[in-house]
């Protein structure tokens, strides 16, 4: 072990996505001293927002759940920030989905109200329609069977995964297109059914039915909401609570590898060859780059290293930020996401780009969704066009530095972003005439501020194996290295969210007292 008068931390937190500012201002608020280190200038990982010529957008929020004043997650919230952070209901309308030529079908919550959605849309699925939401029920109640055990140490885990064996098997282990594929046979509703899997990023065919309704299901249970100010209130309102109780913010820090001193984790050396010594270390970058790039060879436990880089990698993505001046709204903007899908192909991503139009799209506009923004006299505004995609269409890329891809590249991006504005015009021609400003971003770019494997957006993809899997622990088998963020929990800022709060109850049990109502 190294020597106890090098010990400079309680604890050292890598990353300061949602995560890792949680765990870190939990831990804070009860007497540890914590040191946040983050690679980028800038704070918050996917929830950082950024600004051009006069633009701001949120890299990685379009709306929350679980987030209504009487959720345990905004009590949680509240206890975490130096001051409470606002957030506005977006109405009972909170996703419009367009699927191929069919009229768009506007969602609502709570269940009963999707329900008459449903069935106003498709009459003589009325039964269909009725067990869907009876599954969603179940598959949220079996994920959150699952998730307080990332929390356990194994042997209890284990008890209760057997204790609640059957439901896992049935809701669990199972993918969404087979529950939906017992439920209906009808193609239209399906592809509906399946419509929002862009919610955590895992296609019908390979995903856990589980994670699906927990997430998708959340919105029906307490709305969705947006956080006044933007996605960027979540840094400022949690990290001073870390500064005020003793901890340290470091930016600009990067984190070479940890340093293992007989076996055990005892703290952080970073790129200009520092030593930071702590009494154990919590990684926010994800399980499976956490142990590519930070843990040093020949560490051991070959068995769950194995375990997690079994696991594969969520879907990557291209988004076009687009900066509007005039009525947005008078030209078919919404508060509610659309999600769209042109073939009426809900399972398919853009593997083929840019050379043809994306099989799916999510149109977002966050300034109508900010009561804080001030369009000012020219009414600006702004919107995001997503398209979820594979690795493969930037693997050739991957290896060169930002800024020496080269005109391939370069040709590349202005193609893709041609082709997904060529179908934003298609959908929203009156929106498009106000497009003043777009900027493409590429799975590249989440590579290049995430870190996370084949630009991995959601982290660990969410097949029945992720959901399933005891490597997933807050707790690791090395002593003194702990994982918080989206893998140890749910994807998206919820999900991250409880990542952290059980990554800090691994670390002080006393933690769990403020997870009791």
């Amino acid at each position: 072990m190294a020597d106890a008068g090098k010990t400079e931390w309680d604890t050292i937190v890598i990353g300061s996505g949602m995560g890792g500012m949680t765990a870190a201002a939990a831990l804070s608020k009860f007497g540890h001293k914590v040191l946040l280190l983050e690679q980028h200038q800038t704070l918050g990982g996917l929830t950082h927002s950024f600004s051009r010529d006069g633009f701001s957008w949120d890299v990685g929020l379009h709306y929350l759940s679980r987030l209504a004043p009487e959720d345990r997650e905004r009590e949680l919230l509240d206890w975490l920030c130096d001051t409470p952070i606002d957030f506005v209901s977006l109405g009972a309308i909170y996703d419009i989905v367009q699927i191929g030529s069919a009229e768009p079908l506007s969602l609502s919550r709570p269940y009963e109200a999707q329900e008459r959605d449903l069935k106003d849309r498709f009459p003589d699925q009325a039964e269909a329609i009725e067990a869907w939401t009876h599954a969603l029920r179940e598959g949220r109640d079996a994920m959150m069977k699952i998730i307080p055990t990332r929390a356990m140490p194994k042997g209890a885990g284990d008890i209760l995964d057997w204790w609640n064996r059957h439901a896992l098997a049935k809701w669990c282990a199972r993918t969404t297109r087979e529950v939906i594929d017992d439920i209906t046979d009808d193609p239209d509703l399906a592809a509906v059914l399946a419509s929002q899997w862009g919610d955590h990023g895992g296609r019908p065919g390979k995903a856990s039915f589980a994670m699906h309704a927990l997430i998708s299901a959340s919105y029906l249970w307490s709305g969705s909401w947006y956080p006044v100010g933007g996605s960027a209130a979540f840094a400022q309102h949690m990290l001073p609570t870390i500064s005020r109780h003793g901890g340290e913010i470091r930016a600009g820090v990067r984190v070479r590898e940890l340093i293992v001193d007989g076996g055990t984790v005892v703290g952080a050396r970073t790129d200009d060859g520092s030593e930071i010594y702590a009494r154990r270390v919590i990684s926010d970058i994800g399980a499976r780059e956490t142990i590519d790039t930070l843990l040093p060879d020949a560490c051991g436990h070959e068995s769950w290293i194995d375990e997690v880089r079994s696991l594969p990698s969520s879907i990557a993505h291209f988004t076009l930020f687009l900066g509007f001046e005039g009525d947005i709204e008078a030209a078919g903007a919404t508060k509610a996401n659309r999600w769209i899908y042109p073939n009426a192909e809900t399972d398919a991503v853009w593997t083929n780009a840019p050379d043809s139009p994306p099989p799916q799209m999510t149109v977002a506009f966050g300034s109508l969704k900010d009561p804080d923004h001030d369009p000012g006299p020219e009414q600006k505004h702004t919107g995001q066009v997503l398209a979820w995609t594979d690795w493969s269409t930037v693997a050739e890329w991957a290896d060169l530095p930002a800024g020496q891809r080269g005109e391939t590249y370069a040709d590349f991006k202005r193609r893709a972003e041609a082709m997904l504005m060529s179908q934003f015009e298609r959908y929203f021609p009156d929106l498009a005439r106000l497009v003043v400003y777009r900027e493409l971003a590429t799975p590249l770019s989440t590579v290049t501020f995430t870190g996370h494997r084949k630009g991995a957006f959601y982290g660990l993809d969410v097949t029945p194996e992720r959901v399933l899997c005891d490597g997933l622990r807050a707790r690791t088998p090395i002593p003194g290295l702990f994982l918080a963020g989206q893998d140890v929990a749910t994807p998206g800022i919820p999900g991250a969210l409880w990542g952290g709060l059980m990554a800090a109850a691994s670390v002080d049990v006393k933690v769990l007292s403020k997870f009791r109502r």
